[in-house]
């Protein structure tokens, strides 16, 4: 799987050790093969706007997940469980082109829904900043997978992942949900940039959420939460200089882009 090296940073120090796995009470099918990339292939993004201390306490913002015999935890659990049908389908296909957050993918589709070719090519300054902010997603959510340590889905069950099944299943907690927070950010800035697309963007920002959730990886609770971080994250964006200076630049990179012809690819 290409993944941003922002969801690697959280890997390492995250462990959900002392929290039951969870598991189902029938018995589990054979895993499909995953058809994403190793971790192996994460790059590291740019350093974000905010540094290290953002000023946002995520764990304190979200408060704890719904534990597993709670209603919410319930519907959760039978989320993922009736999700497992979608292996093979256009649905899980689009999860797995989500799950890349090195931009090629997700910059493709918001392209789309902007009605605007976004690249570092015909916007680089957007780009950039869409990459930064994956880097400062991290300052917010990493504190709060380590307070909560939810254990993730597939956690305890051999049901299929749109990802290999490597160690940070085991390790890297669920909630908050990373790419919930990012995708939904995303949206949100290029919402700014391009709004007289907007509902199409914030529709594509939750769909790269809800990607998760095919995926197999995360709960919805856990992409809630992410969103509800991301939208807490870009007002604190808002207050950055260098933040508010690249946004001006980027409505004119995309103003441009859009002279240049409609993004090609687009179903």
């Amino acid at each position: 799987m290409t993944r941003n090296a922002l969801l690697a940073i959280t890997l390492a120090g995250l462990l959900v050790a002392g929290c039951a796995p969870i598991r189902d009470a029938f018995s589990p099918p054979t895993a499909a093969p995953a058809k994403t990339a190793s971790s192996a292939s994460w790059t590291t993004p740019p350093k974000g706007y905010l540094g290290p201390n953002p000023g946002l306490d995520g764990a304190t913002i979200l408060g704890p997940p719904p534990t597993p015999d709670s209603a919410r935890g319930k519907a959760d659990r039978a989320t993922f469980n009736e999700t497992r049908k979608l292996v093979g389908t256009p649905a899980w296909d689009k999860a797995i082109a989500d799950a890349d957050l090195s931009g090629k993918q997700g910059f493709k589709s918001f392209s789309c829904a902007a009605g605007a070719t976004i690249s570092p090519e015909a916007t680089p300054t957007l780009t950039r900043m869409l990459l930064r902010m994956t880097d400062d997603a991290a300052t917010l959510y990493q504190p709060a997978k380590a307070a909560f340590r939810r254990p993730r889905p597939p956690v305890g069950n051999k049901k299929p992942i749109c990802v290999p099944r490597e160690k940070w299943i085991e390790t890297d907690g669920s909630y908050p949900s990373g790419h919930g927070l990012i995708g939904w950010s995303w949206a949100l800035v290029i919402s700014e940039v391009a709004p007289e697309h907007a509902s199409a963007v914030l529709a594509r920002g939750r769909e790269f959420g809800d990607s998760r959730i095919i995926c197999g990886v995360h709960f919805q609770s856990d992409i809630e939460a992410g969103r509800y971080l991301g939208s807490a994250m870009v007002s604190k964006l808002h207050q950055n200089a260098a933040f508010e200076a690249d946004l001006a630049t980027a409505k004119a990179e995309v103003a441009a882009s859009r002279t240049s012809g409609a993004p090609t690819g687009c179903s």
